[in-house]
């Protein structure tokens, strides 16, 4: 852990966390396919202590809503939920006469960057849409199951039990946040996935503030901030962005995918307002897909191993496919339960390999869903998606995937 000294030459407060480049052999193992595919030359290691330090940086205006969420009834300058809701619903709770931590928040949310084409927000939410059940299944293995390899994020999902005993609905609230953020015109300020995504900064402020709470020993006694950093971060934030963007780049190829130079750069300027929206830091907010590449990369040399929460979280998403409702009568339920499982481990044994899979403690299976996913995409994406009628054929197919993909997630899905 990198620490300096003050001016009298006492020790100061830690710049890096324990976990900082605790397992970098592993990592630049990990991220080998993603050095080659990605262009990634040599390591930086400015941008390495970039990422370090911001392990114990926070979202500034996000920190001081929560603050404000968390005084007594009564005391100046404090907001409650119901505040939020409406600021966030558009109907005058953040102007001029509320609590100021709240009108700074929704002066940032709302305020545009001078760097946002709407045109090509636009164009990254129709490339979502076209790539359909292809990026449910890359957000969910490669990006969400593959994440479990580190520890630190997964350590806060434990804690906050936001997997284990509730996989279902957690998974059904991350791909209906996805699907609306492709949406036309959901990501402009008020609509409705620019509202889910302050939502979601609103509820990491308050994670953050309620696991560092120095009146709260016992919460506070359950994240070791030494060792992992803040419990919400700027450098997990980084990370977790480059798994929306460029890691799902990547793996929509691996399966096959045509993302030529266009649709990358449109998808990569989608979620680079998403991430403005969620409070990362200028610094990490990219638009050009080689850039989050050699950012990923450095992201991984800069993890930790894995912990014991990674295989409870990812053998967690294996056991909900059982919990899934699909269509058709109820005595094919077990037997869809059954592929979609199968099908599951096939996918993650041949994106994580077989060593992260014995890591996460999962069964390994041969990669036949490979097998057959490949030349289905060459002939979606490479001869139908080549023409504007097939570009129309694929929005109006990955519409129906992802929201019946969504639906199995309902415990009450016909």
């Amino acid at each position: 852990m990198a620490s300096t000294t003050d001016d009298v030459g006492r020790p100061a407060a830690p710049t890096h966390p324990l976990r900082f480049r605790s397992a970098e052999a592993r990592g630049a193992r990990i991220g080998r396919p993603l050095r080659w595919f990605g262009g990634v030359r040599g390591v930086d290691e400015a941008l390495l202590d970039r990422i370090g330090r911001a392990f114990f940086e926070q979202d500034d205006a996000g920190a001081a809503l929560a603050a404000a969420m968390r005084l007594p009834a009564g005391a100046p300058g404090r907001v409650t939920h119901k505040q939020v809701r409406a600021a966030l619903a558009g109907d005058g709770a953040g102007d001029v006469g509320s609590p100021i931590a709240l009108r700074q928040l929704l002066d940032e949310v709302t305020a545009v960057p001078g760097w946002v084409d709407w045109d090509l927000v636009e164009e990254g939410a129709a490339v979502q849409r076209r790539l359909g059940q292809n990026s449910s299944d890359v957000l969910l293995q490669l990006s969400l199951v593959g994440g479990y390899r580190f520890g630190g994020p997964t350590d806060l999902l434990a804690a906050t039990g936001a997997l284990t005993g509730g996989a279902l609905r957690r998974l059904r609230e991350t791909q209906e946040w996805t699907i609306g953020l492709s949406e036309p015109g959901a990501l402009r300020p008020y609509a409705p996935a620019w509202r889910a995504t302050v939502h979601v900064r609103v509820m990491h402020a308050l994670v953050n503030a309620s696991f560092t709470d120095p009146d709260r020993q016992g919460q506070r006694d359950r994240w070791d901030t030494a060792r992992w950093g803040l419990p919400v971060n700027q450098a997990d934030q980084a990370a977790t962005l480059g798994l929306f963007d460029g890691t799902l780049i990547l793996g929509c190829r691996a399966l096959g995918v045509r993302v030529p130079p266009s649709d990358s750069r449109a998808l990569m300027h989608l979620w680079r307002w998403v991430g403005h929206l969620l409070g990362v830091h200028p610094d990490f907010l990219v638009d050009d897909e080689w850039q989050r590449h050699r950012l990923n990369y450095h992201v991984l040399l800069a993890q930790a191993g894995i912990s014991e929460a990674g295989p409870r979280l990812a053998r967690a998403v294996v056991a909900a496919q059982a919990e899934r409702t699909y269509r058709g009568p109820s005595w094919w339920q077990p037997f869809r339960a059954g592929f979609e499982r199968e099908r599951l481990l096939s996918m993650l044994t041949a994106f994580l390999g077989v060593r992260s899979m014995r890591e996460l403690g999962l069964p390994l299976r041969p990669p036949w869903a490979h097998a057959y996913l490949l030349p289905l995409n060459t002939l979606r994406y490479r001869v139908l998606g080549r023409t504007r009628r097939g570009r129309e054929r694929l929005d109006r197919w990955g519409r129906r995937r992802t929201h019946a993909t969504v639906a199995s997630y309902q415990p009450d899905s016909p």
